[in-house]
């Protein structure tokens, strides 16, 4: 046989071509060298175990006795078998028949010990003793040529989302929907992302602001998400440019690979750090009312952030060194898209130790930032509430809770955005796992972007629901327009 090319009618039976379900996709009764056969696999090809078809008294009999009756499932389906045979059934004359011959169904599919194929891939070889082409059969949650990339949902990144969509010998304008749809995202978010930090810095860079640790967290947090909202513009151009092999200079290549996603999720996870920083300062804040020290809290918020900052490098730092380069040429003639000749991958090369590793580390920075993102608001709220009560003890606790909420909901919308849109990505993760098809993209797509949209409303959450920072912010703006003037020739 020349070549050969099975496809899978949808996911499920994707999946049980990993298990020990079998399926005949076709019979071939005179050999071909140079044919070419494209077959889809669908469910009524399944050939079941006769614990399927027959009751267990039947299943218990000696096999000499049971195989007697092996033609009666023939008479609706085209393969089955079991613990020993293969059964494919066949027309004779006006009768259906079995045709059962040994099978090994312990076989191993590793390419007689020269498989490439990695993370448990199934290698297949399309001759015993000479062969010229092999194929891998990847587990769940894995692609690529070797079953080298993964889709888990905690660390899936925009080449294993976009990277098999991006046409390599085609321009833009030539690009699939979900490419074009990506760009215009990104455009979007780059435009609202740079606009919200440039504000952003502008209202918290004042000195007044910066007295109380706050101020420091949330200036620290201004010039992070500009930074990530450049290297997420950045990264995604760079993909594109990558992928449609306009860009091919291994050097360049290599130092993205390092550098830019190890980057970008270094800063997410501060994001998340620094907002939590934010919500428990400003609950201690009121709490502490007269008591609270301006000075302390300054210092302290600066430790903190350098903390935080070696903390989340340390904690992320394999991110960046077991990350490696693959070069995935397409040199399959028969192919019908012939138009993706070419990918290159940055992938992750973990180990499973540092994959449990992984998905603890990136489980501890979405979760516990979540966590106390609900619990700081609820505290503050109830705390304020039981000391109304104390104070107003005629009144119903409802209503104190009700006017104490009233009363800083200022300071508990920034928590409370934050915690909607974490939902998404941690639903993803502990629902969703890992991408399993190419039809889950738009969901895992969708993930990717919300994780950048609180970098983008700092200013959104921050400022505009504050009577403080709005009025600093207009005097910065006043302060700027007057220096503009003071500039421009008479």
């Amino acid at each position: 046989m020349g070549s050969t090319t099975f496809l899978c009618e949808n996911i499920k039976e994707c999946k049980n071509l990993l298990t020990d379900t079998m399926y005949l996709a076709f019979i071939q009764n005179h050999s071909n060298q140079s044919m070419k056969i494209k077959q889809t696999i669908k469910p009524i090809d399944r050939c079941p175990n006769i614990t399927e078809l027959f009751n267990q008294t039947f299943i218990q009999w000696h096999l000499i006795r049971r195989i007697k009756y092996y033609h009666l499932p023939c008479q609706n389906l085209s393969c089955f078998h079991d613990d020993v045979h293969l059964c494919l059934c066949y027309q004779f004359g006006q009768k259906r028949l079995a045709n059962c011959f040994k099978f090994n169904h312990e076989m191993s599919f590793n390419c007689y010990g020269q498989s490439e194929c990695e993370n448990n891939g199934q290698c297949f070889q399309d001759h015993i003793d000479c062969p010229q082409r092999s194929i891998c059969l990847c587990q769940p949650c894995y692609y690529g040529r070797r079953c080298e990339l993964n889709t888990n949902g905690y660390s899936l990144s925009l080449d294993g989302i976009l990277g098999y969509h991006i046409h390599s010998n085609r321009n833009l304008n030539q690009q699939p929907f979900i490419i074009k749809i990506s760009l215009i995202l990104t455009i979007i978010f780059m435009c609202i992302g740079l606009i919200n930090s440039i504000l952003s810095i502008i209202t918290f860079k004042n000195k007044i602001i910066c007295e109380v640790g706050c101020g420091i967290y949330l200036l620290t947090l201004s010039i992070i998400t500009l930074l990530i909202i450049l290297i997420f513009g950045l990264r995604f151009s760079i993909l594109l440019l990558i992928q449609m092999t306009i860009i091919s200079n291994r050097t360049f290549l290599l130092i993205q690979c390092h550098f830019f996603e190890f980057i970008l999720r270094i800063c997410l996870c501060l994001v998340q750090w620094f907002n939590v920083c934010i919500a428990i300062e400003r609950t201690i804040t009121v709490l502490q009312k007269t008591r609270f020290n301006k000075k302390k809290s300054k210092q302290t918020a600066k430790y903190i952030i350098c903390i935080l900052i070696i903390f989340t490098i340390l904690t992320c730092i394999h991110d960046g060194i077991y990350r490696r380069l693959i070069i995935e040429e397409n040199d399959d003639d028969d192919d019908d898209d012939n138009n993706n000749k070419k990918h290159i991958w940055c992938v992750n090369n973990y180990g499973n130790n540092l994959q449990i590793y992984d998905f603890i580390i990136h489980t501890f920075h979405l979760c516990i930032p979540f966590l106390i993102n609900i619990i700081s608001p609820i505290i503050l709220i109830i705390s304020k509430s039981n000391q109304q009560r104390i104070i107003q003890n005629s009144r119903l606790y409802i209503d104190i809770f009700y006017e104490q909420f009233q009363l800083y909901k200022n300071l508990i919308i920034a928590p409370i955005v934050l915690v909607i849109l974490a939902l998404p990505r941690l639903i993803i993760i502990f629902l969703f796992k890992c991408m399993q098809s190419t039809n889950d993209v738009w969901l895992y797509l969708i993930g990717y972007f919300i994780s950048f949209i609180p970098s983008m409303l700092t200013f959104i959450i921050f400022i505009l629901p504050s009577k403080f920072y709005k009025e600093e912010f207009t005097k910065s703006i006043q302060h700027y327009r007057a220096a503009i003037k003071r500039l421009k020739p008479m």
